[in-house]
């Protein structure tokens, strides 16, 4: 499952971050495996995504958030 699939109110855990050009970015911004992450919600057509994450709110481009892997925390 990637970041792109969880829906709104949702709280995953970051398994892994493909390899691209906006992969050390996205780590320096906490985006690091382990870290849990809660799907806050969507914009009206979808793009982009806001998510929580540590303290801070953030927002990602759907096509970002496909690169990152996660699993569901129970």
């Amino acid at each position: 499952m990637t970041l792109k699939d969880g829906k709104t109110g949702m709280t995953l855990k970051i398994v892994q971050i493909e390899e691209s050009p906006l992969k050390q970015r996205l780590m320096s911004m906490g985006l690091i495996p382990g870290t849990k992450v809660t799907v806050l919600r969507s914009a009206p057509l979808g793009d982009p995504i806001a998510i929580g994450i540590r303290s801070y709110n953030l927002a990602l481009r759907r096509e970002d958030a496909e690169r990152i892997t996660v699993e569901t925390v129970g």
